[in-house]
Parts: structure tokens; sequence; C-alpha cells
């Protein structure tokens, strides 16, 4: 007799390019409070992961120190991993970017992290264009020290206890851009679309690419009054255009009307295509950049969205000329140098 109440089998998961399935890319559990927005990121960092079939094991994740440092252990969990010292985060993600290029690295940071203690860090990682995706999760407070103003708060800003910040924040999309980031760009945790395709961005760019993520931190900063809320963000926010990524690896087909989509190549050959809204904006255009980022600042406006992309800038590895096999797999061999080149050197210091 066939047993009616019988359950069907459970359909396979699904997997994606490289035969991996969603599950292979999460990490331990979080320890994060409820409803964090670092949270919302991390879930977003894994599915564009997945869908863009990059392999674990060729990923290093990098941070420094704060909640936001904590959370790659929350994702890629079979992947490389350095927690490293407070703000001293871009210098390792330096040396493993020259040891082994054939990385994907992913750097998350917080605004303490990034825009106090490691300022300098940050703006030198910039300056020499080291290839890794660094996200910031924004929340303008010191979440994991019980909630002071970070350096990213916004004037007016206030804090439960009822302090209000009078110091202008630091603008971390403005100084990447004057530093000459070539790519930068803004997104709020609450909005996974944009996020999504703005990761998948950042994963194709070759070079330094700058993620500034508003993470509303809901123990410490998301309340009323605060400028980094879930409520806040999501009244405020202004996205610059509609964001669709294509990967290398996928048919291209565009659907939007002709003369109103703004398409930008990656060195591996995948596309992002940017949809106008109600604003003329070309993110290419440096100085159209630092000026709605500046008018942005005054206006107390929250745009997201690819603010500033240059492909055509060389990355540290380039500008160093590497050799083709990374440092770390070179034989022996090529590292030591033999008695004879060691002679010469020798003799060039009498």
């Amino acid at each position: 007799m066939v047993d009616s109440q019988a359950k069907s089998p459970e359909p396979a998961p699904k997997t994606n390019r490289i035969g991996l399935t969603l599950s292979e890319y999460k990490g331990a559990p979080s320890t994060l409070c409820d409803g964090c927005g670092h949270d919302a990121i991390t879930s977003q960092i894994i599915k564009a992961c997945f869908e863009m079939g990059i392999e674990p094991s060729r990923v290093a994740k990098l941070s420094g120190i704060g909640c936001s440092s904590k959370t790659p252990a929350y994702f890629l969990g079979k992947s490389h991993g350095f927690n490293g010292v407070h703000g001293r985060m871009p210098s390792v993600a330096t040396g493993v970017a020259v040891a082994n290029k054939d990385l994907q690295l992913i750097a998350v940071s917080g605004d303490g992290d990034t825009a106090s203690i490691g300022l300098g860090q940050f703006c030198h990682v910039v300056r020499r264009n080291v290839p890794m995706v660094y996200i910031v999760e924004n929340n303008g407070v010191y979440g994991l020290t019980k909630g002071q103003f970070s350096a990213t708060a916004d004037i007016g800003s206030k804090l439960k206890s009822g302090d209000v910040n009078e110091l202008p924040p630091i603008d971390l999309c403005g100084l990447a851009v004057e530093l000459g980031c070539a790519f930068v760009a803004r997104s709020f945790a609450g909005d996974p679309r944009q996020l999504v395709s703005l990761l998948k961005a950042a994963l194709s760019h070759q070079g330094t690419a700058i993620l500034d993520v508003i993470s509303p931190c809901v123990t410490f900063n998301n309340h009323e009054g605060s400028t980094k809320s879930y409520k806040r963000a999501k009244e405020a926010e202004i996205p610059l255009h509609e964001l669709g990524f294509v990967g290398y690896f996928e048919q291209i087909t565009v659907d939007y009307e002709p003369g109103t989509v703004k398409e930008v190549e990656f060195h591996d050959g995948s596309r992002i295509m940017l949809k106008k809204t109600d604003r003329d904006y070309d993110p290419t255009d440096k100085e159209a950049a630092v000026a709605l980022i500046s008018k942005a600042r005054q206006e107390n406006q929250f745009l997201t969205g690819l603010l500033y992309i240059d492909e055509q800038k060389r990355d540290f590895n380039t500008l160093l000329n590497m050799d083709d096999v990374p440092l770390a797999l070179l034989p022996e061999a090529k590292l030591r140098p033999g008695k004879e080149v060691l002679g010469e050197l020798m003799q060039s210091l009498m």
C-alpha cells in the first residue's frame, strides 16, 4: 500500500555556478544585538558572494576592533581571516594583498575604527589603491563602549542621554574621492537590493572600493534625534540611481529605455547599469562627485548609490610590477638569491 501521508522529499538546495549552496557562505551565529544593522550587511555580503560564485577559500577577511570588526566571523566561514589591532586593519590588508594577489580581500571596519584611530591608515590604503573591498559599517557611535559619538556623527545628533553633538562630521566618501579613490559608494543596511548590487560591483573592481553603509545601532543610536537611525535613514535616503549588476558570467540584457542608462564595465567584463532617477549625474566625473557630496552634506541629505568610479586607475600590485605568481606561492629558488647574486651585491657595497 502507498502511504498517502508520506512526505515528499525536500528539494535539493539551490547551488550557484561553482556548485555551492548559500549555507556554505555563512559563518558563525551572530552575537550582536537583535536588529543590528551590521547583521543586515552580513546577510547581503553572503548573498553577493553566493550569487557571484566566489570561492570562499579564495577570500581573505580583514577587520580591526569594534562591533563591526566582529562581523567577518559571521560570513564565509571557510575563508581566511585576520582581526587586527584597532585602526590598523589597512596595514594588514596591504600585506595580504602583496603576499598573495590572487586572494579577494573583504575588509570590514567601523566609523570609529576608520574615522578616528584608523584615519591615517584609511588615507594611505586609498592613496595606494590596494585591491580590496573596504566596507565601513557606519552608525555614528562607539557601540562596543556604550555609545559615545564617533567622528562621523552629524552636528545636532542626540544621544539617548540627551547629549548633542556639536562637532562637524568626517565624510568618508567625500574624503575618499578627494584622496583619489577609484570606487566610492554609499548605501543603507535597510536597502538590501541596492546594497547587494553595490557589493557585487565593489567585488569586481580592481583597486580599493570604499563602501560606506549607514548601519543603525539599535541599542545606542536608533532613537528620536539620531541622524543614523532606521527611521531617519528611510525617510531621508535619496537614491542617485537604480542599480543593476551583471556579472561577466551572466548573459547581458538591458531592459531600460534608451538614453536613461549609464553603463560601467569592470576589468573582468562585469558591468553595472545605473538608471537615472531625478538627477542627471555622471559617477565618472570626479569634480561633479566632490560637488554633489559637499552639497548633500550642507543640505543634510543622505545620498546613496555609486558616487564615483574610475576604471582606468592602476592598483597597488600593478604599480609594484608584481610577479604573475603571488609572492606566497613563489618557490625558494626564486625567493633566495644565489651565491653569485649575493657576491655581486657585496662587491657593489665595497
